[in-house]
């Protein structure tokens, strides 16, 4: 992966963050990893836990964001979420899968942020 891709994925992670704290969310886990896959975000928000995936866009070359989440990404997604759950106790609690969009201009600026709670 380029140093400009990891740039641009790690920009966009802080942005989510800051979106998602202005939602109300409370931060749980960042980049979770096991070896079913690996989730961006675990949050909390009233009593419910989401996993979000954040996909970052820079110019409308690739598409939008929502569009590069495939229904393979979707269901790895639900798998890495239910592995997290077990793992950590968390059998009886509401959860949900979702996605946060970050659109940048050419140059970098930030054009939208949103958070998507359910991809269902």
């Amino acid at each position: 992966m380029s140093d400009a891709r990891v740039r641009l994925g790690r920009r966009g992670e802080e942005l989510a963050l800051a979106e998602l704290g202005r939602c109300g969310y409370e931060i749980v886990a960042r980049n979770w990893r096991s070896r079913v896959g690996e989730v961006d975000v675990v949050a909390l928000r009233d009593g419910v836990y989401h996993f979000f995936e954040v996909r970052t866009r820079r110019g409308p070359e690739f598409g939008t964001p929502e569009e590069s989440l495939t229904p393979a990404k979707q269901q790895r997604m639900m798998d890495v979420a239910l592995t997290y759950l077990a793992g950590h106790d968390l059998d009886d609690v509401d959860w949900r899968v979702g996605l946060v969009a970050v659109e940048l201009d050419q140059a970098g600026r930030l054009l939208r942020v949103e958070v998507y709670e359910s991809l269902e």
